[in-house]
């Protein structure tokens, strides 16, 4: 076997799967990336280094030709597939009253019916071996802001998704999923949008951790949960919010 492990990260040419993707290279892991934003993979293939081969492939996660189609390069580059991080996700905050149904459903198809997309489509390479699939929910999934409906309900599905997936590929696949909480990625960009927010005392002193999250905070749980030694865990959901949502605030 190769002794590399290869890493399929959706969504990974920015935010939060860049850091993952950057983390796993150093690792000993092999990543492709896919994504919908080619000017962001155009950008990380100027800017990837690691002991691991990174690997740009453009891909409409709600499309399953588009995600078979990766696959294939995937497999022709690299061999075989160990870990697929569904990570690419969209949204559309904004009040109720202006929401279209067409948007709604656009999020859901990225989110949540691209999930079950490309865990069907890498099924057998997953199986053959003895791979992992980590989902990425959210803390939307389970308490909200106003506006986020489409979003909420994406990550809602994800979560329900996550454990039946675990059910059905068990044992040769192991599935779970991660929630994050505020995780500040906002530097982590293509250059066009690349903003460090400024993050205020308060901002930080609000989690039970005290500080705001950042990427390497996911990367280091899904580094934990693609680990052989941890063989036992499927079908769970990890909150990595600093302990916030187990906070309670009165106003």
């Amino acid at each position: 076997m190769n002794e590399f492990r290869t890493a399929v990260i959706t969504g990974g040419a920015q935010g939060i799967g860049r850091v993952v993707a950057d983390a796993l290279l150093k690792n000993r892991w092999n990543v492709a990336v896919w994504d919908a934003d080619e000017e962001a993979l155009s950008q990380e293939t100027k800017r990837q280094k690691g002991n691991g081969q990174w690997l740009g492939i453009y891909c409409d996660v709600s499309c399953a030709g588009s995600v078979q189609v990766a696959l294939n390069s995937t497999l022709k580059n690299f061999g075989q597939l160990n870990l697929l991080l569904n990570n690419a996700a969209i949204h559309a905050n904004k009040p109720l009253s202006e929401l279209e149904v067409s948007e709604f459903r656009r999020v859901i198809d990225v989110n949540l019916t691209g999930t079950l997309i490309c865990s069907k489509i890498c099924e057998k390479p997953l199986r053959e071996n003895q791979g992992v699939i980590i989902n990425m929910c959210s803390t939307r999934a389970f308490q909200s802001e106003a506006n986020t409906e489409a979003y909420s309900a994406s990550k809602g599905g994800v979560f329900a998704l996550t454990h039946a997936l675990a059910v059905s590929l068990g044992p040769e696949v192991r599935v779970n999923s991660i929630s994050p909480g505020w995780i500040d990625v906002s530097a982590v960009r293509k250059s066009q949008t690349a903003r460090q927010e400024e993050l205020s005392g308060e901002d930080h002193s609000q989690h039970p951790a005290g500080r705001v999250g950042i990427g390497e905070d996911i990367a280091a749980m899904v580094k934990f949960l693609a680990n052989p030694d941890n063989s036992f865990i499927t079908g769970q959901n990890f909150v990595i919010d600093g302990g916030m949502t187990r906070k309670m605030i009165y106003i």
